[in-house]
């Protein structure tokens, strides 16, 4: 068999079980990025920043059928089969760029409108209801304090009516914490914003590098169709098996 078509078809054979894993793997990066938004839900008034999550979720779901297809296609060496799989290729490789696209644009907007969002959630504390659930989540989950650090408290109603404290969910040891900004080594003294912001930053550069992976493999499946189908048509007539 031809070198370069037996090496065509063995990247294409891969690429199809590629797919596979791709899709259960992007159907977890999806997730993740998704339950890593929605537990701090209350503090991004953009929810398009989600919009990178869905993408890839909606990519994940394709590509177990694809990878079926891609493999009776290249097996049989179906030129109509390995064209449909050359655009289905093209067409994922073509949303995955866009997702990296987006992702991109919503790293940005993600770091200017946080601390305001985050200031208008900590005004609202008031030991009920959701805001005062996501903050207490956010300050315990993260071991901070407070949007910029643990004085912003200073500023807050919530401080002023309880004989300026802060919260139980800033302290390290909550039953031997006094929450008194002049014992700051109880408490948890780094701001909340700064930390919320590496996070959800982290969470989409993580995204971001396995869309760039997947969409490297893509691009090679794409030549891999080209080779196979020119090499078919200009030397080669009919069916072929893998191994010769």
């Amino acid at each position: 068999m031809d070198c370069g078509i037996f090496t065509s078809k063995s990247i294409l054979l891969f690429l199809s079980l590629v797919f596979w894993v791709a899709g259960a793997a992007l159907a977890y990066v999806g997730a993740y990025v998704i339950k890593s938004y929605d537990n701090f839900d209350s503090f991004i008034q953009d929810k398009y920043t989600l919009v990178p999550a869905a993408i890839i979720i909606g990519v994940s779901v394709v590509m177990f059928i694809f990878g079926l297809v891609g493999c009776c296609a290249t097996l049989r060496e179906s030129k109509v089969g390995l064209s449909f799989f050359f655009l289905i290729i093209m067409g994922i490789f073509a949303t995955e760029v866009a997702a990296l696209v987006f992702s991109f644009i919503y790293q940005g907007k993600i770091n200017t409108d946080l601390e305001r969002s985050m200031n208008d959630v900590f005004m609202k504390y008031d030991e009920q209801g959701a805001d005062t659930k996501a903050v207490n989540y956010l300050q315990t989950q993260l071991e901070c304090c407070g949007v910029l650090n643990y004085t912003s408290w200073s500023n807050t109603t919530w401080f002023r009516n309880n004989n300026n404290t802060v919260p139980v969910s800033c302290c390290k040891n909550s039953t031997q914490c006094t929450r008194r900004l002049d014992q700051p080594e109880q408490l948890n003294t780094q701001g909340c914003e700064v930390k919320l912001n590496r996070l959800l930053q982290g969470v989409l550069g993580y995204a971001m590098l396995v869309i760039l992976g997947f969409a490297v493999i893509k691009f090679f499946g794409m030549l891999s169709v080209c080779v196979i189908t020119c090499r078919s048509g200009s030397r080669r007539s009919g069916y072929q098996p893998l191994y010769a």
